[in-house]
């Protein structure tokens, strides 16, 4: 089994732990020490299938995984099979993981789905929460991104909708749309 290793745009294929040791005893930016050597020996060791992150600071990550690829090309040739072999979910996924399909002109009838972060006053203090709240409605727009902007836009302006409520990203996984047709 080898192990593939990535830090940024810093990544390595391996044999061996003491290999992966190597290359990341390369990189300023990691701090080797007893513990974290000995962790990466007992992921490459166990029968743990998944890819594992291994943390350098508060926010970043480099992360190792289990792969029978020999060379470079081949691991990265079997992650681009994979990619390319993976289902969409639904029409609204494939939508949001596509940029230029958020902006392509397809005029008529969407139906959308919204999952937002609503504020609103707890009783009797002058506190606020924020509420998961869901909100569908079948609209006519002229894209994706038309679509989702008439939603936000119509819920900033009701009264009963906060202005501090956030509402999710257009490419995440709590807002989906279906095209209905031009009628």
């Amino acid at each position: 089994m080898n192990l593939y290793l990535r830090f940024f745009n810093d990544e390595v294929l391996v044999e061996t732990v003491d290999q992966a040791i190597d290359f990341l005893s390369k990189i300023s930016e990691i701090k080797l020490d007893d513990t974290l050597c000995a962790e990466l020996a007992r992921y490459a060791e166990g029968n743990n299938p998944y890819p594992k992150r291994f943390k350098v600071s508060s926010k970043v990550y480099f992360i190792v995984i289990k792969t029978t690829a020999k060379t470079m090309e081949e691991f990265k040739a079997y992650a681009a099979e994979t990619a390319a072999d993976t289902p969409e979910s639904d029409n609204a996924t494939a939508h949001a993981s596509q940029p230029d399909m958020l902006h392509a002109e397809n005029p008529g009838w969407y139906q959308a789905w919204m999952k937002f972060k609503r504020v609103l006053p707890v009783a009797g203090t002058n506190k606020f929460r924020y509420v998961d709240t869901e909100f569908e409605v079948k609209l006519k727009a002229h894209s994706i991104q038309d679509a989702y902007n008439r939603m936000v836009d119509h819920l900033r302006s009701r009264g009963d909708v906060d202005t501090r409520s956030q509402f999710p990203s257009i490419r995440g996984r709590n807002f989906k749309t279906e095209y209905l047709g031009m009628n």
